[in-house]
Parts: C-alpha cells; sequence; structure tokens
C-alpha cells in the first residue's frame, strides 16, 4: 500500500498554485523498514591521542562501514523509530521515494545527532533533495550511546509539490537511465565449429562508466559452465579449439586452449600487432599491413588533397599479407596505393576473395570498390566485380563456387533493382545477390522482398546463406534456400536481433537480440528441427523489479493513402483518465526508428517520466521495400515531415488521454535536421530538440566528412549548384523566420559527421530572430555522446527541456543552466 501523506494545513486558495508557492508542505515518512542494532565495541585506547594529536570522538563510528543493501531488508516500522540499544551501535531507516516529475525538497531527521543520510546509495552532503524521476531508495544510518535506551526518530520531507511524491509505493520502480547505462550485456557469443560449446563475452558496465570483461564456456549439451576467462577468446575455425593471443614481453602468441582440460599449445610467435583471419585450414593467417602516407614538408602548413584528407590516417594504405603458422613467414599478397580489405577465405584455404577501394570524384557514386579472387596455389588473380560503387560486402562460399554479395539496387548494372526508371534507389536499401564464380551469373535473391539486408554468412554445414534483415522498425533473421531462392523466416525470439553465429560442422545457431521492452536475450536455435531455446535471459536480470509501460503498435494512413508503421508507449501505470504530454522520436533519414531497448533515446525511461512516447518511421525508410526506400532521395523533409505531423495529429484525435498543447519531439542527425524542419512546418510542437542537426544542406554537404557522400544517399546527382530548391529552399536556416516552436540544440564539439557549425547557425537565426531558443555544446563529444558522465549530464538536459515545456516546470532546467546576467 502506498502510504497516506499528512500535510502541514494551508489555505484552500492555495491548493491549485502549489507549484508556485513558497511556504513547502510537509510530508510525514510515518512507515519505514528498520535494520538493527549493530553493536560496535569502542576501540581499546593504546594512547589518548592519533597521529593527527586528536582524541577519540565516539561520533567517529558513525563511519563504520555497514552493507546499505541490508536496509531495505528490515522490518517495518510505523511512527516514531525508537532506536534501542545497551551500547554504541549502529542502526538504519530505509524509506522509497517515487516521483514521476522532477522534485526538490529538504529532509527533515528528527530525534538523533549522529546520523548519515544515502539518496540511492550515494552520501547526501546536507539535507537538500534534488530528485529526478525515479524510485528513489533512502537509507538514514544512525549511531547511538547507549545513554538514551529509547531514542526516537522521525523523518520528514518538505516541498512545494507533495503530490508528485509517493512513499513507500507499492508498485514496481521507474526505470532510469542507470538501468540503461549500467549492467551486463553481450559483447559477442560463438558457437564452436562442431556446434558442441558456446563461448560468451560479456562487458559489464559499472556506474561511472569503468567496464570489466569477462568470457564464460558452457557446454550446450548440458548447460554446465565450464570455465570463465579474462583473455580474449575465440573459437579456431574448424577444431574444437579456442584461442587467444599472448603478449610475453612484445612476443604475440597464437595459443589454442582446449576446452575440456584447459591445455594451451602456443601454435605461433611473432604475430603482427593488428587483427588477423585465421584461414579454415588453420594453417596460416591473414592480415593488413598499413603503409603510413606521405607527410607534409611544414607542420603548421598543410595541403589538403582531398575532400577525405581531412580525416585521420586517410593517407595511409593497408595491403594483405600472409603468415605461415609453422614457420612464421610472412610473404605480402598485395602490393600497390589502393586500400585492399579481405572478405574471407575458402575452406581449402585456396581461395581468397578480397576488396580494391578507389575514388572517381566526378561522378556518383564517388567511391568503386571492385573485387577479386586470388589463388593461394599459383598466386594468380581473377576480377570478378569491377569497380561498382553499389556494393557493401561479398563473401565467398565454403567451397569456393559461389560468391555472396550485399549491394544497393543500383549495384551490379541494377539486377537487383525493382523500380521504375524515374525512381531513384535508396542506396541503404541492400539486396542479397549470388555470383556463380564459374559463369559470372548473378541471380538477384531478394529483388522482390522487402526487409533491408545487413549481416550475412554462409553456412558450411547446409550450404544456405543466413542473414539479418531490417524489417520495418525489426531485424530478423532468415535463410535463402540457394537451390529454390526461398526465403524463410527463422521467426527468432526477439524483435530486433544484433548477432548471430553459425556452428559450421552442425545445425546450432546462436543468436540473441532485444525488444523494445526488453534487453538481450541469448537463444540456440536447432537449424534442422527450427527449435529456440532461450539460453540467458539477461533482460530478467537486468530489469527485475522494474515497471515498464506497455509498447503498443499502431498503423495509421496518410493523406497520400501510404500505411505508416508506429508504435507507442504508455507510461507505467497508465491511467486513461489523465491527460498525458506527448514525446514524438524519429529519424525521418533513410533508417527506421527501430525497437532496440537501450537506444540512445530509451523510449521506456521517457516513458517513466509520464511520458506517452510515439515513435513514427515516415516514408523514406530502409527495411519498408525499396519503392518506400527512394522516396527518402532528392525530398530534402518534404513528404516525410507531412507524413510525421499528418501522424501526430491523428494520434491526438484518436486518444483522448493525450495533451494537445503539450507535444514534443526529438531527432538526431538527419532526425535532427527533420526536428528543425518540422517547425518550419507546423506550429502543434510545443518543444523540439535537435542532437547534431542539419541546418543547412549546403554547409553540410562540404564540412562534414561525409557531406557529399551521404548527399549521394540522399540527394542523388543533384548538387548545391544544379539544385538550389533541394539544398537551399528545404534547408530550416532559410527558413528559420517560420519558426515559432522553442528548440534546444545539443551538439558535440567536436562533431566530424554534423559539424557544431550547423547548430550555431539555426540558434544565432533564432536568436536575431527573439525566439525561444537554447544550445548546450558537449565538450569532446564527436557525433554521438558516448563518455558515460555526459551520456547521462546530455539526457538530463533532455528531460530538463522537456520538462520546462510539457511539464510547466523549469526548476529542473534552471538546475542545470541557472539564469546568467549578460547580455
Amino acid at each position: 500500500m502506498n502510504q497516506k501523506i499528512s500535510r502541514r494545513l494551508i489555505p484552500l486558495a492555495m491548493a491549485g498554485a502549489l507549484s508556485l508557492a513558497s511556504q513547502a508542505e510537509i510530508i510525514n515518512i510515518s512507515s519505514m523498514k528498520y535494520s538493527g542494532p549493530f553493536s560496535i565495541n569502542n576501540p581499546v585506547m593504546v594512547d589518548s591521542i592519533d597521529v593527527n594529536s586528536k582524541k577519540f570522538d565516539t561520533a567517529s563510528l558513525l563511519k563504520t562501514p555497514l552493507a546499505l543493501s541490508a536496509a531495505g531488508k528490515g522490518e517495518t516500522v510505523s511512527g516514531p523509530v525508537k532506536l534501542q540499544s545497551t551500547g554504541t551501535a549502529l542502526h538504519m531507516l530505509h524509506f522509497t521515494l517515487d516521483n514521476e516529475r522532477y522534485v526538490t525538497g529538504k529532509l527533515n531527521v528528527d530525534g538523533i545527532k549522529n546520523y548519515e543520510v544515502y539518496l540511492d546509495g550515494k552520501k547526501l552532503d546536507g539535507d537538500a533533495l534534488a530528485l529526478k524521476p525515479a524510485t528513489h531508495d533512502i537509507t538514514i544510518k544512525c549511531l547511538t550511546d547507549g545513554t538514551d535506551p529509547n531514542q526516537a526518530v522521525s523523518v520528514t520531507v518538505d516541498t512545494d509539490r507533495p503530490e508528485l511524491l509517493t512513499v513507500n509505493s507499492d508498485k514496481q520502480r521507474r526505470i532510469t537511465l542507470d538501468d540503461i547505462l549500467i549492467g551486463k550485456d553481450y559483447s559477442s557469443v560463438e558457437v564452436s565449429p562442431a556446434g558442441k560449446y558456446m563461448l560468451a563475452n560479456y562487458v559489464y558496465t559499472h556506474d561511472g562508466g569503468a567496464t570489466t570483461h569477462t568470457t564464460e564456456l558452457t557446454d550446450l549439451t548440458t548447460g554446465r559452465k565450464l570455465g570463465r576467462f579474462n583473455e580474449n577468446l575465440h573459437w579456431m575455425p574448424k577444431s574444437e579449439l579456442l584461442y587467444y593471443v599472448r603478449n610475453l614481453s612484445g612476443n604475440r602468441q597464437l595459443v589454442t586452449v582446449d576446452p575440456l582440460t584447459n591445455n594451451e599449445t602456443v601454435i605461433a610467435d611473432n604475430l603482427p600487432a593488428i587483427r588477423f583471419t585465421i584461414a579454415p585450414t588453420e594453417d596460416f593467417i591473414v592480415y593488413t599491413k598499413y603503409q603510413e602516407g606521405p607527410k607534409e614538408k611544414s607542420a603548421d602548413l598543410y595541403e589538403i588533397i582531398h575532400p577525405e584528407d581531412r580525416q585521420p590516417g586517410w593517407r595511409n594504405r593497408g595491403s594483405l599479407m600472409k603468415m605461415d603458422l609453422a614457420t612464421g613467414l610472412s610473404t605480402p599478397l598485395t602490393f600497390g596505393n589502393r586500400n585492399v580489405s579481405l572478405c574471407n577465405i575458402t575452406d581449402d584455404g585456396t581461395k581468397l576473395l578480397y576488396s580494391v577501394s578507389e575514388s572517381r570524384l566526378e561522378k556518383r557514386p564517388t567511391a568503386l570498390t571492385s573485387f577479386y579472387l586470388l589463388d593461394l596455389k599459383d598466386n594468380t588473380t581473377r576480377q570478378v566485380i569491377d569497380k561498382d560503387g553499389f556494393i557493401g560486402s561479398a563473401r565467398i562460399s565454403p567451397d569456393g563456387t559461389k560468391i555472396a554479395i550485399v549491394a544497393s539496387p543500383d549495384g551490379l548494372n541494377g539486377i537487383g533493382r525493382n523500380l521504375p526508371d524515374d525512381k531513384v534507389a535508396n542506396m541503404y536499401e541492400y539486396q542479397l545477390l549470388v555470383m556463380d564464380v564459374a559463369t559470372g551469373k548473378i541471380t538477384p535473391l531478394t529483388r522482390d522482398f522487402d526487409p533491408a539486408i545487413e549481416i550475412i554468412e554462409w553456412s558450411r554445414n547446409d550450404n544456405s546463406i543466413y542473414f539479418i534483415g531490417e524489417d520495418k522498425d525489426r531485424r530478423n533473421l532468415y535463410r535463402v534456400n540457394l537451390a529454390n531462392g526461398k526465403i524463410d523466416n527463422l521467426k527468432a525470439g526477439e524483435e530486433y536481433i544484433s548477432s548471430f553465429s553459425l556452428a559450421g560442422n552442425a545445425p546450432v545457431m546462436l543468436y540473441y537480440g532485444m525488444g523494445a521492452s526488453n534487453a538481450n536475450r541469448l537463444y540456440s536455435l536447432n537449424t534442422k528441427n527450427m527449435r529456440h531455446n532461450m539460453l540467458e535471459d539477461l533482460s530478467g536480470e537486468r530489469l527485475d523489479g522494474i515497471g515498464l509501460g506497455e509498447c503498443i503498435p499502431w498503423t495509421y494512413v496518410t493523406s497520400r493513402g501510404d500505411s505508416i508503421n508506429a508504435r507507442y508507449v504508455l507510461p507505467p501505470n497508465f491511467d486513461p483518465s489523465r491527460k498525458y504530454p506527448v514525446i514524438v522520436n524519429y529519424y525521418g533519414g533513410c533508417n527506421p526508428t527501430a525497437r532496440i531497448f537501450n537506444s540512445r533515446y530509451p523510449h521506456q525511461v521517457y516513458a517513466a517520466h509520464g511520458y506517452i512516447v510515439l515513435a513514427i518511421n515516415p516514408s523514406g525508410c530502409s527495411g519498408f521495400g525499396q519503392e518506400w526506400g527512394s522516396r527518402h532521395v532528392n525530398t530534402a523533409g518534404e513528404g516525410v515531415a507531412e507524413d510525421i505531423i499528418e501522424g501526430v495529429q491523428q494520434f491526438i484525435n484518436e486518444n483522448q488521454w493525450v495533451d494537445p498543447a503539450k507535444i514534443g519531439c526529438i531527432g538526431a542527425s538527419y532526425g535532427g535536421f527533420m526536428t528543425q524542419w518540422l517547425q518550419t512546418k507546423t506550429d502543434l510542437f510545443a518543444a523540439a530538440i535537435s542532437h547534431a542537426g542539419i541546418s543547412d544542406h549546403t554547409s553540410y554537404w562540404g564540412e562534414g566528412y561525409w557531406g557529399y557522400s551521404y548527399s549521394e544517399v540522399s540527394m542523388a546527382n543533384s548538387y548545391p549548384w544544379s539544385h538550389p530548391d533541394l539544398y537551399v529552399k528545404q534547408s530550416p536556416l532559410y527558413n528559420a523566420d517560420k519558426i515559432h516552436t522553442p528548440i534546444l540544440f545539443l551538439h558535440g564539439d567536436v562533431d566530424t559527421n554534423v559539424p557544431i557549425g550547423e547548430s550555431i547557425q539555426m540558434y544565432t537565426a533564432l536568436k536575431l530572430l527573439g525566439n525561444e531558443t537554447a544550445f548546450v555544446a558537449v565538450k569532446d563529444a564527436n557525433h554521438q555522446v558516448t563518455d558515460f558522465k555526459k551520456r547521462k549530464q546530455w539526457q538530463d538536459t533532455i528531460f530538463a527541456w522537456f520538462a520546462k515545456y510539457l511539464q510547466d516546470d523549469d526548476s529542473w532546467w534552471e538546475s542545470l543552466y541557472p539564469k546568467k546576467a549578460l547580455d
């Protein structure tokens, strides 16, 4: 049961304006958990003073370590709590405060002199409370000396917003950003070649951002854990042996490990200090050797010889090397001034597929890739693909007879294209094709298959191709039968598959993934009988005791007759009789807003703050088919913005629990552009946030590291000088006078993808126009905010901006960015 809140009497006329009242109300904490007494012996007085000439003070025993986790497991007591002890002792009092919105207040502890207060496990400095939306654990650690055997302690909280606090809620606790950032997760999972064992590599992120890594070995037949290792282990390609690289005084050794006996064998010395690929025959490795490019004569002035030359390391070039493990002999496989990359090696170790990349700035696509087969027996090379700029990746089959190719619809002369001639394909709408090595014949496998291809793998066991496909806002597992071209959805147990691993010689797959409402879970799949088995539920561990909001799929039809994929997340303990603010999230570019639980904008955390979160995947997203994806090209937001606006309006009309005056929106990168562009189209939004958004297509095109190359996707064959209607007229900067919505601009100050100037110029324009706006730069952050501490501050900034405009409370924002008396 929730504890009833008792309050100081106030005039009735003030009851509706508590947020503005200067007189705080008192919440009496009438029920707490009590643990204790924990008796402490006074120390033996060897001397009368310590090394700093101070006498012993009994009050110093308050700092005696005591596990705070035990506080919440004590017995429930009511009223002022009597701390009974016959001598010196510690006691712990515990209660929770649950708040959907940001709340400040003061904690009062009466009846005892020596105590410490811990808020969510961290010692509170003073009595001021600043409570972010969460279910907070409050522990009061008390010290008594036995002079008063019936010492009574009472606890109260003073706050202007008592209606926002619930004491000792009987509901599950609210999810917070810490639940997203802190905890155990997978970095990779590998199945042994015979399908007998699983190697799971874990990363544990601790509070503060430090990470630790462990690897666990499991027998898949019995489920028995065979060992835990600190080394970065992997499976050998064919034998049931593990391997890792050991560095002994500069000698990098390749060491195999028997999974049953843990016996180690050194199979090679003096490995290169770079990543390598072990051949399936296990007798040689292939690695890339990088040659440093030419340096400038002056350290102070430098010539930029190519748009990519601004990127560190661009002048360096890689060539392939082969190292024989028995002799240690390393021989060059390729030579030249173009970058060479290994694709993979055939099972018999006789053929190697590699790619060569080069630049061609005068025509789209500006980056070209050629693919070659190298016969390692006689060192002869055969070109299989010549200078195609629409190829994403390629892998040769285990038997060397076929090549699986992932390409844009226009790749390989458009053989995988399924579009009218007047449509330009979205380059991210990747297709799967297979080339017959002997004849060169290419077969498109997914031309009429809507999901976009992402990760592919040949199966040695059944000679099928397994792949992850981006299917609307999901990522599914598929298998294609090369004999008949049939594609099967493997019905994986999660909405968003992150990774999979295939056994080479058995019908066994391991995969893990998440959903919109759960973290990662790990499964095995028998690829013969299609039986899935959950092996580990990290989500259950990480989300134990947490209450989440319901995630509901939603589809709406636009005025153009298109059905738009969307979903929304309700706040936990949703009350349909209330009016809720809404936050709309989108990308608006070439990729959907996927069902990723721990995304950069974790929808469940926003919902825990009392928002409904609406995720929309407008036209132009990949994973919906080639025609749909083509709508991203040469539209610069037109049509996409209308999809979003119409969706929000329909969502308001269909749901009486939406507050139409409190709609916010947020997006990043191209989604940041979409945030700005939307505000030039409508006054529907009460607040907007653009992280690293494009404000001027022209400046982004020329200044971002990948500006001109990404524009090959979004502005195919269109340039600032040839299509000012796209680059200028459809840039938010040149429509700034149409914006009335308060926009927060967030940007890493060393962003090389979308330079910070994109936010600076738009912020400046809105300030000159007298609009409400704010600009927060993240120091030393690039396109994404990855630093743990900065990520939390960045996220708090987002929450505070929305609280200011969607919850009519600027206290959080003012606590982060107080007003400054500057002109």
